[in-house]
């Protein structure tokens, strides 16, 4: 469902130069499979999200959504995707009903289709209690369920997460990871961008860890601890980041074996 090969960003800084934000990054997500993009701030996380949302154009590199190219047919990757973040903007005047129901209608959706997609949304995220309050006076978790629904209004088949549940409190952003879940048992394909380690281990199949724009390793949980002899992920985490800053001044690949494991069946497909 999702297919990156060599994937960079760089931009052009009168301060500092060339500044390379994403740099020849490659994996591979089918369906049914959450995947966790890991690292600090400024990792490079949110690039590679926005490219493959197609809100970026890449410097090189390739990479598809669904099946089509996100560089040459744009119009059709975002027909395939719903994206939330933790600051996606909510109408104050709208209602969560009315909000939902107009992205769907941006979607090209018959009133009809609406009306059965948004019944089936509602009960699903739990929203009905406040299908008719206002963007304004809803709350941080509200606003974020109506992101949620919005996006998945059209019944996409890739979802991306970027950060979502930051400056949730801890029982909307449970709520939030639930919901992640069951989409992932309904056939999704999701990314999932976070650098917060413990959403990780709950809720993602393999995980890449980024940092300086790289992506410094990739596999489960179990495949990552043996690969690094290390059980304690946060140890794991830090300890390859340390790595690849003390390799800075020679071959990283040298230092640290970097293996993406091959596609499988379902990641090949579109």
């Amino acid at each position: 469902m999702i297919q990156v090969d060599q994937l960079t960003k760089a931009y052009d800084d009168l301060s500092r130069g060339r500044f390379v934000a994403v740099d020849q990054v490659s994996f591979s997500i089918g369906k049914g499979e959450i995947f966790g993009l890991l690292g600090p701030n400024g990792a490079g996380k949110t690039t590679v999200l926005r490219i493959l949302s197609t809100v970026l154009a890449p410097t090189s590199g390739t990479a598809t959504v669904a099946g089509y190219d996100v560089s040459n047919d744009p119009a059709s990757v975002r027909r395939n995707i719903g994206f939330v973040s933790n600051n996606t903007a909510i109408y104050d005047r709208m209602t969560a009903w009315e909000l939902v129901s107009y992205f769907g209608r941006l979607h090209g959706m018959s009133r009809k289709q609406l009306e059965v997609r948004l019944e089936v949304l509602f009960d699903q995220l739990r929203m009905n209690e406040f299908r008719d309050v206002p963007g304004g006076k809803m709350s941080t978790g509200m606003k974020q369920k109506v992101s949620i629904a919005r996006a998945m209004v059209h019944d996409p088949p890739v979802l991306i997460f970027d950060e979502a549940t930051l400056g949730l409190d801890v029982l909307v952003a449970r709520n939030l990871l639930e919901v992640i879940k069951a989409l992932r048992i309904s056939g999704k394909c999701l990314i999932f961008s976070t650098h917060i380690m413990s959403e990780v281990q709950r809720l993602c199949d393999r995980i890449a860890i980024m940092h300086q724009g790289r992506i410094l390793d990739i596999g489960t949980l179990n495949e990552l601890r043996a690969r690094h002899n290390e059980d304690e992920f946060e140890e794991l985490f830090f300890g390859l980041l340390s790595q690849y800053e003390d390799g800075q001044d020679g071959d990283w690949n040298e230092k640290v074996e970097f293996r993406s494991p091959p596609p499988t069946a379902g990641e090949t497909s579109s």
